[in-house]
């Protein structure tokens, strides 16, 4: 965000609020802001205050000292200075106008007719010179409205350097008194010739003409038509005064061989036509003229000599040329295809459906200011350079434009490409002042760049009451928190002085940040640097950040989705556009996740290749390898485990008993030679084996067991693997898991095997030596050890520790003959009696 930048200004405004002045005080341009108070007196009051504390003026000083008026010439401590829409001004324009006119018909008149001018005629030549001469020293005095910034220059070199170079030297030489010079030299002819210079007024009339067809009140097609006949009048006068003055510049005795003096209408002789009446000899010359013009030639007016036919043949010449110009005028009156008329229909259009609304006087003056503006500043129309090719007209824009984009503050250390783009898409436009160009709380939809001009920020509260938040100034721009946030308009933004704005669409302006992401970053991060030096933007912190995580993941997402859908060109044009290729999804996902789970072994090894983490986890613990596992690829298993990738799987013996229970065999191969060990638990302490077993899953078993899963291992309930196959009653599982248990038994040294025998029982009992009836006073105590794999087994071992005869028997406690050990449940009391007994 641009920051107010404090600026010495000088402000004079005139009592009926016509118009104010800012002027700098380097000594620079200075330009001014029209109708200022009238047309925004909503904020005068912020706008005021705010100069007047820029120039440290206090409000409570008299009113006289602050603004002064002189007849509409403002004083800038440099000067008079005159506004052209000032009204005595204008009234001199019309005074003027007159004089011009007058000048323009005469002066051929005076060249042909006249060899010095009678008493009342150099009476009223001399008051004419004598105001065309006031009219030079007022010219060094009206500001102009600048081409190319369209702004009213208020600089005394500006303006007396601008009517120097053009038409000063022609005024002043057209002011000088002719016929009393020409007098003064001895009446030579050579002289006479410089009144043609006074004929550079006629730009005077061309001028008043151009204002008549823009007036909406003056029918257009009568302004035209009066205006295509004061040409080819006054084209016919002067070719008159022509033809008087070629007859006229021969000897007296040679009179007679010319056009008037050979001339004999009926019984009258113009031999001596120097006696004849001043509007006969001018009426018969304006009939030559018309006649030739017209190439109607009747016969009984004709050139003579070789300098009339000389000059006829260049005059006829002249008239096809002015004969087109009338036809094709009146031709394109009659299709209504000029701008002008296209200008003045949508002007009238306006006009109605303003007057159908009931528009206010401020509102109207906007509207109808703003359509001039376009109008007469439409040589930046698009239209213009429709028909060039796209790539010249880039060029044009980056010549006109590049300069004002790029030292943008929010586009610090974007990159040219970047700018390049935006370059390419901006519009230019002006805007009068007391324009508003966005409202507080509006949707935008534009994001506008300052080339030249000033616009006010405006914060404006609920009670109504508004505060300047900061000017805006070339350089700066203004939409930018709107379109990057997408929120509504936090301020308003007004017009100060006549501004000239470049304009890019807010879609245009999101294409260019979806392909730049890079630099879409560095603008939301130089949005966020500037929030210490704006309060407004500081309020906005929290949207922005919010808006710039919203960003991060959307494009997290686009990386992924390109990831995902194998589209390596895509992947490649998001990475090397600014896009992380380590950022996750909502699911910390990252894209070698999605490209493994995928199978995509070129888009695996280009993200490996841009230093990818390859051991990143999701929000579930899984890694790309164990993604790529999952999904059967082994392609891109084997190239991360080449790359050193390591799987990892959080509770590895919970997933390993889930994938046994459903069957899935390739699964669980696939897992255990990337690593995992077979032997892992669940939370039961459940082993894959003790799974497969329970399940009777054969295969499954042998897997496991190839594995080196171990036969040896107890659950939470003191249940090996063995146990559960005996419960399954498979016998292939049993005699599987027996042939494992006596192989994992002979791997192991053999002073370790008694050991490791007794640690595989996975069953113990207690073992009284007495009947469970008998009564209490006759029992001794038993022994605990562990249930060997026979009963046989069992009364041999219970005999000797109880020291009892071999033949005995064990019973329950219910006194019922146990013949099978898998009978017997861990931690069971047993009973070994003699069989007699």
């Amino acid at each position: 965000m641009p920051s107010f930048k404090k600026k010495s200004l000088r402000r004079d405004e005139g009592v009926n609020g016509e118009e104010g002045i800012f002027s700098s005080s380097n000594g620079g341009e200075e330009y001014v802001v029209e109708n200022l108070r009238d047309r925004i007196k909503s904020s005068r009051g912020s706008r005021f205050e705010l100069i007047e504390n820029e120039l440290g003026l206090d409000s409570t000083q008299p009113r006289f000292t602050r603004r002064r008026v002189i007849n509409g010439l403002k004083d800038l401590s440099q000067g008079l200075f005159i506004h052209p829409e000032n009204r005595w001004y204008k009234v001199w324009e019309k005074f003027i106008l007159i004089w011009a006119i007058y000048s323009s018909f005469f002066t051929p008149m005076e060249f042909g007719f006249f060899r010095g001018l009678p008493e009342k005629l150099f009476l009223l030549d001399i008051a004419g010179q004598v105001a065309f001469l006031v009219d030079i020293i007022l010219q060094f005095f009206v500001t102009y409205r600048d081409s190319h910034s369209y702004k009213m220059v208020y600089n005394r070199n500006l303006i007396a350097l601008r009517y120097l170079k053009s038409h000063f030297f022609p005024d002043l030489l057209a002011c000088m008194p002719w016929d009393i010079i020409y007098k003064a030299v001895g009446r030579k002819e050579e002289v006479r010739y410089l009144l043609w210079i006074r004929l550079t007024r006629v730009r005077k009339v061309t001028a008043f003409f151009q204002k008549m067809e823009k007036d909406i009140r003056i029918n257009y097609l009568f302004t035209r038509i009066v205006k295509l006949i004061a040409v080819e009048l006054y084209c016919t006068h002067t070719a008159a005064c022509i033809f008087y003055y070629l007859a006229t510049t021969l000897p007296e005795e040679k009179e007679g061989y010319t056009w008037i003096g050979s001339l004999k209408l009926g019984d009258y002789s113009y031999s001596r036509f120097r006696e004849i009446d001043l509007w006969k000899r001018y009426t018969t010359s304006l009939y030559f003229a018309i006649v030739t013009m017209a190439t109607v030639g009747y016969g009984d007016i004709h050139a003579v000599n070789l300098r009339e036919m000389i000059f006829i043949m260049i005059y006829v010449s002249f008239d096809m040329i002015l004969g087109a110009y009338l036809i094709g005028n009146m031709t394109a009156l009659i299709v209504k295809g000029s701008k002008t008329e296209r200008y003045r229909d949508k002007m009238t259009d306006l006009i109605k459906y303003m007057n159908r609304n009931r528009l206010g006087k401020e509102l109207r003056n906007q509207i109808k200011g703003h359509l001039r503006l376009q109008y007469e500043s439409s040589y930046t129309d698009a239209a213009v350079l429709q028909d060039i090719p796209i790539s010249i007209r880039a060029q044009i824009s980056q010549s006109l434009y590049k300069s004002y984009v790029e030292n943008v503050p929010l586009f610090k250390g974007c990159s040219s490409d970047f700018i390049s783009q935006i370059v390419t898409r901006v519009h230019e436009e002006f805007f009068l002042p007391g324009e508003v160009i966005m409202e507080q709380g509006s949707a935008v939809d534009q994001l506008y760049f300052v080339c030249h001009g000033v616009l006010e920020e405006v914060g404006i509260a609920e009670d109504g009451s508004e505060d300047t938040v900061s000017l805006l100034e070339p350089s700066s721009l203004f939409g930018e928190i709107s379109i990057l946030c997408n929120i509504p308009q936090p301020y308003t933004v007004r017009v100060c002085e006549l501004c000239r704005l470049l304009r890019i669409d807010k879609q245009s302006f999101s294409n260019i940040l979806e392909i730049y992401f890079h630099d879409g970053r560095r603008v939301l991060t130089n949005l966020l640097e500037g929030k210490e030096s704006n309060l407004r933007v500081k309020q906005l912190e929290s949207d922005i950040a919010f808006h710039i995580g919203k960003q991060e993941a959307e494009l997290a997402l686009r990386v992924n989705n390109a990831a995902y859908y194998g589209d390596l060109h895509q992947l490649k044009s998001l990475i090397r556009s600014g896009a992380d290729p380590n950022k996750k999804d909502y699911d910390g996902r990252s894209a070698l996740h999605l490209a493994a789970s995928r199978g995509y072994e070129d888009i695996t090894l280009f993200l490996i290749q841009e230093g990818v983490d390859i051991n990143a986890e999701d929000n579930f613990g899984n890694t790309p390898l164990f993604e790529a596992i999952k999904s059967g690829q082994d392609r891109v298993t084997s190239l991360l485990s080449k790359e050193g990738a390591l799987l990892k799987i959080e509770n590895a013996g919970s997933f390993l008993c889930t994938v046994v229970s459903r069957g899935d065999t390739d699964l669980v191969r696939r897992v255990l030679s990337n690593g995992i060990d077979p032997n892992s638990k669940d939370y039961d302490h459940r082993t894959p084996l003790h799974i497969a077993a329970s399940q009777g899953l054969f295969l499954m078993a042998k897997l496991l067991l190839e594995a080196g899963a171990s036969v040896f291992s107890k659950d939470r309930y003191g249940n090996t693997p063995m146990d559960e196959g005996r419960i399954c009653g498979n016998k292939n599982m049993i005699t599987l898991l027996e042939e494992a248990k006596m192989a994992q038994l002979s791997e192991v040294p053999h002073s370790s095997q008694e050991l490791i025998a007794d640690k595989i029982h996975s069953k113990k009992c207690t073992v009284f030596p007495f009947h469970p009836w008998r009564p209490a006073e006759g029992r001794r105590h038993g022994v605990v050890m562990w249930v060997p794999n026979t009963m046989e087994e069992l009364i041999k071992a219970a005999s000797e520790k109880l020291e009892l005869p071999e033949g005995s028997c064990i019973l329950s406690e219910d006194g019922g003959k146990i013949l099978e050990v898998d009978i017997i449940t861990d931690g069971e009391k047993l009973y070994m009696i003699n069989e007699t007994d």
